[in-house]
């Protein structure tokens, strides 16, 4: 009998797939990661400090309501597409050196301006103005 120890050998650890397989998590969570740091800016509009305001012999007022409906010249529009708002820019035969003043709820939002300017320029309406408040008759709303 053969009582003899035989000598341990040490185990091993190979590290190289364990980092291969950290480098992948690490490749996986940099590409899925999102970014918002727009998302923390909160804007109230619109308020703007005037002196006098100004009165255009041709003016087009165009209003936009928080919920999107436009007004022109305070004929209510009929849809909210691009093209309805300017058929009704046509329908008020609107000058050349006519100046579009856009009236826009202070939650009106982004797109629905953009809608009348866009429709303006379809026109050939290219004098756009933006009526404001005075932020001393803001505060006491």
């Amino acid at each position: 009998m053969n009582f003899r120890t035989r000598p341990k050998e040490e185990p091993e650890i190979n590290l190289i797939p364990f980092i291969d397989v950290l480098l992948v998590i690490l490749i996986f969570l940099m590409l899925t990661t999102t970014y918002s740091k727009f998302t923390e800016v909160q804007l109230r509009l619109p308020v703007a400090d005037t002196d006098i305001q100004r009165d255009y012999p041709k003016e087009i007022v165009v209003t936009v309501t928080n919920d999107g409906r436009y007004t022109i010249r305070g004929n209510p529009v009929q849809g909210r597409s691009v093209d309805a708002v300017a058929q009704a820019f046509t329908a008020t035969e609107p000058q050349k050196d006519s100046v579009v003043i856009i009236s826009a709820d202070a939650a009106a939002t982004h797109q629905s301006v953009i809608t009348v300017m866009e429709a303006a320029r379809r026109v050939g309406l290219s004098q756009i103005t933006f009526a404001t408040q005075n932020s001393a008759s803001a505060g006491s709303r």
